[in-house]
């Protein structure tokens, strides 16, 4: 009897199966990273500008409260990595890394809301302030121990964020590695 099974290679390299037997209730919980291509950005707080770059990628970044310090580091390298910035023919092959760009990132935990029902948001699925507050500046450190430009915004600040979005190009990235199909 052969039967198709998903496998999730999670970041800490848990295998889980799922099927009718084993489920994981929060399998789509991943450390989350919107990431936007910018000519300039800036976060400002209480009217004064704390953060600011020129060209880069501002990244909003959201926690999940199952998120671990694999995700933090695994969201740093994707956001590092990702090929957002144009080659001469105008494909997507640069990363911020290899442009030597700036990174803006700033905390957003309504990222992680649950929209499926109602009218009203719900973000029993973002993680604790502390631990929401820690992870963001470990995200911060990690990639700023790769490039020399990075700036943030302030954790639990009502900030205003300014941005031209250039191009625009945003993508929504995630810490997960990768999902595969096995037949059993």
């Amino acid at each position: 009897f052969l039967s198709d099974q998903t496998v999730i290679i999670y970041p800490q390299l848990k295998f889980l199966l799922l099927d009718n037997n084993l489920t994981f209730k929060d399998w789509e919980l991943f450390m989350i990273g919107l990431l936007q291509r910018v000519t300039e950005a800036s976060v400002s707080l209480e009217g004064n500008i704390i953060a600011e770059i020129g060209r880069g990628l501002l990244v909003l970044v959201a926690v999940h409260r199952d998120d671990t310090l694999t995700d933090v580091s695994r969201l740093a390298e994707r956001v590092l990595t990702y090929r957002v910035f144009s080659n001469s023919e105008g494909h997507m092959s640069h990363s911020l890394i290899d442009k030597g760009l700036a990174l803006l990132a700033v905390p957003q935990f309504t990222l992680t809301a649950d929209t499926k029902k109602g009218t009203r948001a719900s973000f029993t699925k973002a993680a604790e302030y502390s631990k929401g507050s820690d992870y963001f500046d470990r995200f911060v450190n990690i990639c700023a121990s790769r490039i020399s430009s990075v700036q943030a915004g302030k954790f639990g600040g009502e900030m205003q964020v300014s941005l031209i979005n250039d191009g625009p190009v945003t993508f929504w990235l995630e810490s997960w590695l990768e999902v595969i199909r096995l037949w059993f």
